[in-house]
């Protein structure tokens, strides 16, 4: 038997471990093919399938497959990308949806991207597939990327794609808070808040397999994404959030209390007291928002600075052995 290649010892030995992550609740029409799909497309990833409480055959299905099948009783898919976070250690992680509908040839381009520009996050932005990606979905994750977009800025534009691949420390400095379909929203705004190197690549997307339903409900998980999206910006953005709410107290109360200055250095009386007791109120209301925006803007600061030092405390793509283009002067 011919004995191993030095060259090649040493390539496996700085190949990073890669983990496939697959989130799963009732796909056994689809969650066969993923896994084979992975399987062929990545050769020396582990891939990992959390069934979340489903009633049908899919743990049986993907572990036919290959993949190893674990559990999450809590349901959602936040609470499955939180457990699959602290379980799973890898250098590089993909995320995908176990139905089928994303392309998984695209996985080596997305992990090479990131590998050679030093990325923590390449998020798989999708394509084509009008039949697949419903009119209603279409429209609502326009309007929730542009909201993302924004505020905290411009460089995402499929704020809610299921398929990602990220670097170990984005994994795990991650908060994971959200419990359902919101946690793509938590992935982007974390890391455009920590300014993290990102990039996103446009990828296929295909129908669902016959016998495989959507579990995402258009209003519903909309009014839950967007819900989200208010509370990143209380707990992200608080200044520029509570000045507006002073700036429009402001003007409401100074508003009321103009009609009754103007009565009162005419007649010198002020018929309208109610008036000016309500415009009093609503301008110190005003200088209550804006003290409370930039108490909470210090908390923020801390609490990014805090984010920020956790992010700093995992090995980067350098401590792999990667190394990073350079870029001509």
């Amino acid at each position: 038997m011919t004995a191993p290649q030095p060259e090649r010892l040493a390539a496996e030995a700085c190949a990073p471990r890669i983990a496939v992550l697959i989130p799963c609740f009732n796909e056994e029409a689809a969650i066969g093919k993923v896994v084979a799909d992975f399987r062929a497309a990545l050769p020396g990833a582990a891939i990992y399938v959390y069934d979340n409480n489903s009633t049908d055959g899919t743990a049986a299905a993907a572990r036919a497959a290959g993949a190893v099948v674990r559990y999450e009783a809590l349901q959602g898919k936040g609470h499955v990308v939180r457990r699959m976070f602290a379980d799973i250690e890898a250098d590089i992680y993909v995320l995908v949806d176990g139905d089928d509908t994303y392309e998984a040839a695209a996985a080596p381009r997305m992990i090479r991207l990131l590998r050679d520009q030093g990325l923590d996050m390449v998020n798989g932005a999708r394509s084509g597939g009008e039949a697949a990606y419903r009119l209603g979905h279409r429209f609502g994750n326009r309007v929730l990327t542009g909201l993302v977009a924004a505020v905290f800025g411009n460089r995402v534009r499929d704020l809610l794609s299921g398929y990602r691949v990220f670097s170990r420390r984005f994994v795990k400095s991650f908060p994971a808070l959200a419990g359902g379909f919101e946690t793509e929203t938590e992935f982007t705004v974390h890391a455009l808040e920590l300014g993290m190197p990102i990039a996103e690549v446009p990828t296929a997307y295909k129908p669902r397999p016959p016998g495989s339903a959507s579990k995402l409900n258009t209003i519903r998980d909309g009014m839950r994404i967007l819900r989200t999206i208010l509370v990143l910006v209380k707990e992200e953005r608080p200044l520029p959030l509570f000045g507006l709410a002073a700036l429009a107290l402001l003007v409401a109360g100074l508003g009321l209390f103009v009609p009754v200055l103007l009565t009162y250095l005419e007649t010198g009386l002020v018929p309208r007291l109610p008036t000016a007791v309500l415009s009093l109120g609503l301008v110190l209301l005003s200088f209550l928002s804006l003290a409370c925006g930039l108490i909470l803007d210090t908390v923020t600061r801390g609490r990014k600075e805090a984010k920020r030092i956790a992010y700093l405390a995992v090995p980067g793509p350098l401590a792999l052995g990667q190394t990073l283009p350079v870029s001509p002067r």
